[in-house]
């Protein structure tokens, strides 16, 4: 278990050195078959996971830059929780015109997901305004006065369409950017959603208007604090979503 399943991609695979930027899993740079990649290593489910790597997959087909799974000697995806991936170049998206950039690859994820089943175990912002728990989603553990102002935001969100989002887009670190292509990397926050919630971006370069901007940044708050409560983090949120 645990870091020994990287010697199911090859005799050859090793650590490397960690990489910065993951909470729920470890991720480490790796060597795999003489070339650099990503090591991924969590607790998500079998079915969690297999939904992770079809979806970027099916992105990769599609012409979207994404960190690709790279398969065992077997031809597996991932093994024991153990993903590995593709190694992504580029930089964080540093100016507004790199966040317009990122805006225009959101919508393209959101046009090639519009019939995507929801990630197993986890439901959308809209679905928790009748439900308490999904994946790290739990409404019972929350101040009741937080969760009808977490509930109140994702109300203006009824009876949008969904897609997949990503989960994290507006993280400068889960963004890579060269001047010929944006990717989007860090899939593990993925889900089936609205996809306003991908679009509070820095300099609001998805030119939302002033409404529809609330609407989502509310949503975003909303989601973000649930998700991660109750830490620091979650709290400060929390607080940016108005009282009922």
């Amino acid at each position: 278990m645990g870091w020994d399943a990287l010697g199911q991609w090859g005799d050859d695979a090793t650590r490397i050195e960690p990489l910065t930027g993951g909470v729920a899993n470890e991720v480490w740079r790796v060597r795999v078959d003489g070339r650099l990649a990503v090591g991924r290593l969590g607790t998500r489910s079998d079915a969690d996971l297999a939904w992770e790597t079809e979806l970027v997959q099916h992105l990769d087909r599609e012409g979207l830059s994404v960190p690709v799974p790279i398969p065992t000697t077997d031809g597996r995806l991932f093994a024991e929780g153990l993903v590995v991936m593709s190694w992504v170049e580029g930089g964080p998206p540093e100016t507004e015109a790199d966040w317009r950039r990122v805006a225009a690859t959101l919508r393209k994820l959101h046009q090639l997901t519009e019939d995507w089943p929801q990630r197993p175990g986890w439901r959308s912002s809209t679905e928790l305004l009748h439900a308490e728990t999904g994946t790290k989603v739990d409404l019972g553990a929350m101040p009741r006065e937080g969760v009808a102002r977490c509930r109140a935001a994702w109300s203006r969100l009824s009876g949008r369409p969904t897609c997949v989002v990503h989960g994290d887009s507006n993280n400068p670190g889960n963004v890579r950017v060269t001047p010929d292509r944006v990717a989007l990397i860090d899939w593990d926050e993925a889900h089936v959603d609205v996809p306003d919630l991908d679009l509070v971006l820095p300099h609001n370069a998805a030119g939302l208007d002033d409404d529809a901007y609330d609407v989502a940044a509310q949503a975003s708050a909303a989601w973000e604090a649930a998700v991660c409560w109750d830490d620091e983090y979650a709290i400060r949120r929390l607080a940016e979503v108005r009282p009922v």
